[in-house]
């Protein structure tokens, strides 16, 4: 007999409409704020093992310096630095700005390019980096898988997956096309703020009904 899995075209609709409720994940609130590719590209770099609150306030002292590529390879990179602290790494990131910033102009004429294949050629952007740059800057189609992703899509048994990577290309099988782009934001804030990743929030959680739970061992 099959696993159970959560309905998800109910579920996608219930997320939608409660998300008005929580606090909008800073990169996509970001990128609402700028349509600038470069912009949702950098903060999207910084925003990797950091809090929301620490990205935006890092990129905002950022942009403040310098706000494309060129202008960028102005700064040394103890600017950059010193810009961006305390965000996760933020010694490799001002390292990896700067070689991206350097890329950009020499191979794309300064432009954030606009295919997945490109743009994980850049220092320090991978699958997640590029999928969220092409979601929110382009509307492209795509899925971008961080830790909320893989986790909440193998506990609602969508996919049966070990790694990030693994659950994007699973997805591709298994969730409808037109929820692509709005996947990721609407399971990073239900992440956030409900599907914890230890001890999620199931007694105020408005999917329990019908969800599986898949490696749920407490909740609440």
């Amino acid at each position: 007999m099959p696993k159970k899995k959560i309905p998800v075209d109910s579920a996608i609709s219930i997320l939608k409409c409660w998300r008005k409720d929580w606090v909008i994940p800073i990169v996509t609130k970001l990128a609402e704020e700028t349509r600038d590719p470069f912009k949702i590209l950098i903060s999207t770099v910084i925003s990797a093992r950091t809090k929301d609150e620490t990205t935006r306030q890092a990129s905002e002292r950022l942009f403040r310096l310098a706000d494309t590529p060129g202008k960028m390879l102005l700064l040394s990179r103890e600017s950059i630095e010193k810009a961006i602290y305390p965000a996760g790494f933020y010694r490799t990131k001002a390292k990896n700005i700067l070689a991206l910033c350097g890329a950009l102009l020499e191979k794309f004429e300064g432009r954030v390019p606009r295919t997945l294949e490109e743009l994980i050629t850049l220092k320090g952007v991978g699958r997640k980096t590029a999928n969220l740059v092409l979601t929110l800057a382009f509307r492209k189609k795509g899925i971008c898988v961080d830790t909320h992703v893989h986790r909440i899509s193998n506990r609602w048994g969508l996919v049966k997956t070990r790694t990030p990577k693994e659950t994007e290309f699973a997805l591709y099988e298994t969730l409808p096309e037109k929820y692509w782009i709005q996947y990721n934001d609407l399971l990073v804030a239900f992440g956030q703020n409900v599907c914890n990743p230890v001890s999620p929030r199931c007694s105020i959680c408005r999917l329990n009904t019908g969800c599986p739970k898949i490696g749920v061992r407490q909740h609440r």
